[in-house]
């Protein structure tokens, strides 16, 4: 299969299934209940910014505890165990989605968020209280973490998937509150470094902060999902894809396990150039940023600044690409395909500011390539989480959240492996 067109026409199935497609993912507007206050949309953006908050809290908080445990690679066990615990519970709940409850995974994945941000400040208050070396609670830190991924498997590819059953500006809200998320980490770190002294008490006040407020976002996320089934336009759309459900049911019969996996097959098939798009995305961005940002650039002017103020620029451009979707949505798959792939060329730009002329070396070209990596990766990451679960029927949109967040996190961790590169 080539490259997918616009997505207008993305469907190639026959005509049932085709009108099928048209009838659900493009109903008629005058019957959609308006979105009072922009509540929906504004619920959505803080379920993208919850889901995240939890992972930017342990990786931002990560000198703390590089301070308490200093014989342990904290940052990269961190990005392994989260990583590897999450694709797994992916590709589990993917395997598994048509019999599990998106309404309690989603519940259940909050939860846990709570759970896991808690265990830091309680450990911290009860336990370690600042002392160094007792790595009983880098274990327990490691474990929390764990949950954290299990967790994200099942909020993220939830949030994501009921947000691609709804139309494509509430997709934009979860990928917009991604990048919120990251906006305000690197807010709270400058705070922080500015504010509190670079010691071990200021160390435990300012990771106390990420996972306080990380905790209170979380408390909000929970009670915002548990409205979403009451609101207007959500029962809209859920009284749509049951109708779908019961039509497909009608012509198929009930979907037993062979059937379904010849449906998943089937949703693989139809997004994979989207998936494959958004996973060399990631694996471009994720080379690069953070371990690039952090570890391989410095600056005799702006000193330990530099990085921190190079990750703001990041986050800022990122959010800025993920909200320019909401003006302007490019609708033309190849075209952002295409420019996924392109993105192939920020690694012999960023190896140049490394090893290149004199100027490329300067704190200007990196600057300015940093931003464009985050504004890029944000507006691509934006348009093709938007258009995927278009191409499929409303009731199988659900599922085809959960394919590309699968995508999504390969590419995390394809990048986070290609980032070592840089070392060599």
């Amino acid at each position: 299969m080539g490259f997918p067109g616009a997505v207008a026409s993305g469907s190639d199935g026959g005509d049932s299934e085709s009108s099928m497609l048209l009838n659900t993912n493009n109903p008629d507007n005058s019957k959609i209940p308006k979105d009072t206050f922009h509540l929906t949309y504004i619920i959505y953006f803080t379920l993208g910014a919850g889901y995240l908050l939890p992972w930017n809290a342990f990786v931002t908080a990560v000198d703390y505890f590089s301070y308490l445990y200093p014989d342990a690679s904290v940052d990269r066990v961190f990005a392994v165990v989260y990583m590897v615990v999450g694709l797994i519970s992916l590709l589990f709940i993917l395997a598994y989605s048509n019999k599990l409850d998106s309404f309690v995974r989603i519940n259940v994945g909050l939860g846990l968020f709570v759970v896991s941000l808690l265990v830091v400040p309680v450990m911290d208050a009860t336990y370690i209280k600042g002392q160094i070396g007792m790595y009983a609670g880098f274990y327990v830190t490691v474990a929390a973490v764990a949950l954290s991924g299990f967790a994200d498997a099942l909020a993220q590819g939830g949030i994501v998937g009921a947000a691609g059953e709804l139309p494509e500006r509430y997709m934009q809200a979860v990928v917009a509150g991604t990048a919120a998320s990251g906006v305000l980490v690197s807010f709270l770190r400058i705070v922080t470094k500015a504010v509190y002294s670079q010691d071990s008490h200021g160390l435990r006040q300012s990771a106390n902060l990420y996972f306080i407020v990380s905790i209170a976002i979380m408390i909000i996320c929970v009670v915002f999902y548990n409205m979403t089934h009451r609101l207007p336009v959500i029962k809209y759309y859920n009284d749509l894809k049951t109708r779908a459900v019961n039509e497909e049911k009608e012509e198929k019969g009930v979907l037993a396990g062979a059937l379904w996996r010849s449906t998943l097959w089937d949703i693989v098939g139809r997004v994979k150039w989207y998936g494959f798009a958004i996973l060399i995305i990631y694996v471009v961005t994720l080379s690069i940023f953070p371990g690039y940002i952090t570890e391989d650039v410095h600056s005799q002017i702006l000193k330990d600044w530099y990085p921190i103020l190079l990750i703001t620029g990041y986050n800022v451009f990122d959010l800025v690409g993920k909200c320019l979707t909401a003006v302007y949505l490019l609708e033309n798959a190849k075209v952002a395909i295409g420019a996924s792939f392109a993105r192939l060329l920020f690694l012999p730009l960023f190896f140049g500011c490394l090893h290149g002329p004199e100027f490329f070396r300067t704190e200007i070209p990196v600057t300015v390539l940093t931003c464009l990596l985050g504004l890029t990766n944000g507006y691509l990451t934006s348009v093709l989480m938007i258009l995927a679960p278009k191409i499929v029927q409303l009731q199988h949109a659900e599922t085809t959240g959960i394919v590309i967040v699968l995508f999504l996190v390969v590419g995390l961790a394809v990048g986070s492996i290609v980032s070592w590169f840089w070392v060599i």
